[in-house]
């Protein structure tokens, strides 16, 4: 390892008591799809889609770990030094709903447990595990969580390299380098398995190349956002032609972008462009208010980046989410679908707002 290029980037985002000093062009696999407990935040978020019963259904499944700063100086066993939480959801849309559930633990005592070496993680009945795929490289996860009203047992499998996001994982989120995350994605995702809607268990059923897809992220940093920040708008959608678009926009208060960026990956092999901080422009084309918590999210976008214009089209306006009994957020994610400059839909995937209820601040 380049100890040189170790120290500026630790100094860079603030992380001198990080345990795996990596640079910028130096992530380990599979390493680095496991916990980083010496940073503040970590999570990893799968989303996807799914044709079940002739119907379009969308899911997600997210855990997150907290680093609690306060336990480092108790000496108890019992102290909770990692939170985990955890967020499920189902869009049905021909019942129109979204289903949600919620878990919150700290780590240990047989409860709660995220694993350094791999993505492995378990809170309480729900997990997410990685495991190796045939091709080389490539990865298929396991995912296991029975949710109230709803359950999802489903495997989503590479057919992608790892996308590293920003400079080699290392992504910008401010003007000051500080303001910094490691961000890797696994786009293009095939779904096998099973979701449940009540008693009614449901095979996913194969269709299109396109259907049945799912995009994974994981991201972990000293800091959840720049301090002026109140949240995001963000998507990740698989295009129907095997490519992979990221965009995202930081909010202030006020509605003004403080900072943006993503990436396009048009293919498997492809090298993906990385977009600037000027290069992202989100528009609000659509308004739907909440009549849970009174915010109204754009649910209809313009978005343009220097790999084209798009439009992004909820398929269903109500998908928020209040997770006051675990993170404490109150959010907009869910299935929709992007279009290109002329209207004809390309891609499918999720769609990400926070902030809007209030502004976001994780327990």
């Amino acid at each position: 390892m380049r100890r040189r290029h170790a120290l500026l980037a630790l100094t860079a985002i603030g992380m001198q008591r990080a345990a795996w000093p990596v640079t910028a062009d130096e992530l380990h696999f599979p390493r680095d799809h496991g916990s980083h407990p010496t940073f503040a935040t970590e999570w990893w978020y799968l989303t996807g889609q799914v044709q079940a019963e002739g119907a379009l259904w969308g899911f997600q499944i997210t855990f997150f770990r907290s680093r609690v700063d306060i336990a480092a100086t108790m000496h108890s066993a019992f102290a909770a030094r990692q939170l985990l939480f955890a967020h499920a959801a189902l869009t049905d849309l021909r019942g129109r709903r979204l289903l949600h559930d919620q878990r919150i633990a700290r780590e240990g005592f047989g409860v709660a447990r995220a694993s350094e070496q791999d993505t492995a993680i378990r809170l309480q009945d729900w997990s997410l595990t990685r495991e190796n795929a045939p091709v080389p490289g490539h990865s298929r996860y396991l995912i296991e969580a029975a949710a109230q009203g709803f359950s999802l047992q489903l495997q989503a499998t590479s057919t992608q390299p790892v996308l590293l996001q920003g400079e080699h994982g290392l992504s910008r989120k401010g003007p000051e380098p500080a303001q910094s995350s490691w961000y890797t994605s696994q786009p293009q995702l095939a779904v096998t398995g099973h979701i449940t809607l009540g008693n009614k268990r449901m095979p996913v059923q194969a269709g299109q190349p396109w259907d049945n897809r799912a995009w994974m992220d994981h991201e972990w940093s000293e800091a959840l956002m720049h301090p002026d920040a109140v949240g995001w708008d963000w998507i990740g959608m698989n295009l129907r032609d095997g490519g992979a678009l990221t965009a995202f926009v930081l909010r202030r208060l006020d509605g003004s972008a403080l900072w943006a960026g993503g990436s396009f990956r048009p293919s498997a092999s492809a090298p993906a462009q990385v977009f600037g901080a000027d290069d992202v422009r989100f528009t609000p084309q659509r308004l739907w208010t909440s009549a849970a918590s009174g915010a109204r999210y754009p649910v209809q976008w313009q978005i343009d980046t220097p790999a084209g214009r798009y439009g992004v089209h909820a398929l269903l306006d109500d998908q928020e989410l209040d997770s006051g009994a675990s993170t404490g957020a109150i959010y907009w994610e869910g299935l929709s679908v992007l279009r290109d400059a002329g209207g004809e839909e390309i891609g499918r995937g999720y769609l990400e707002m926070t902030g809007y209820a209030r502004p976001l601040r994780l327990r």
